[in-house]
């Protein structure tokens, strides 16, 4: 049973809540480049790397093995820049980054301890910061009957509270694993779950999510 400041969350309440036929596991640009080795973010990478990668890979496995379908959601861009954003502080710094995240390259693939295999979906982005943005994330899942994601990845900074707020305007209910994403510095993550995340999204644990669907 997974404990959070809003209370304990019903093992039996999450099993229902993650049901396997109307649950995605949504990984948010889980890719080299950004938390990998290739990364131009290390602090980012740092704080992924002990925490985030191996518990997101646990939850990729026991995903596959229960029939919930993988989705990894990425960012690229074209090597000319064409088309991508330029509105933002955290954009214009994008081509000054020493591993530019351009298509075809291996900074924009999944990192190998979580791997991308034959049914897992693959998502990528030249716009925005949310995988709801310029991608047919949305229209999949409904076609699937999906009302339910569990995402994790990077960063609750940024991605994964826009993806957050995303899910739930579109009326999905948003499971988070809070072992199981990571943003920088930690006091801020940690503010973030208590004032922001904590009050639109189940927040759980790797092992409650990896435990519901091997039931």
């Amino acid at each position: 049973m997974a404990r959070t400041r809003y209370g304990k969350v019903n093992w039996m309440e999450l099993r229902e809540v993650v049901e396997v036929a109307t649950t995605a596991l949504v990984l948010q640009e889980c890719q080299n480049g950004v938390i990998g080795k290739l990364s131009a973010l290390p602090a980012l990478a740092e704080a992924a790397e002990d925490g985030l990668i191996p518990n997101a890979a646990a939850l990729a496995a026991a995903a596959r093995a229960a029939g919930v379908r993988v989705i990894h959601c990425t960012a690229q861009h074209r090597p000319d820049g064409w088309g991508g954003n330029r509105n933002a502080r955290l954009f214009r710094a994008m081509p000054k980054m020493p591993v530019p995240l351009h298509a075809g390259t291996s900074a924009v693939e999944v990192v190998p301890e979580i791997g991308v295999e034959d049914a897992d979906v693959v998502l990528p982005r030249h716009h925005g910061l949310s995988p709801f943005e310029g991608t047919e994330l949305d229209s999949l899942l409904r076609n699937e009957g999906i009302r339910t994601i569990v995402a994790v990845g990077v960063s609750v900074n940024v991605a994964i509270t826009n993806l957050t707020f995303d899910a739930v305007n579109a009326g999905y209910v948003v499971v988070i694993p809070r072992d199981a994403v990571a943003g920088t510095p930690p006091d801020y993550v940690d503010a973030v779950f208590e004032h922001t995340l904590g009050i639109v999204a189940t927040l759980t644990t790797t092992a409650d999510v990896v435990d519901a669907w091997a039931d």
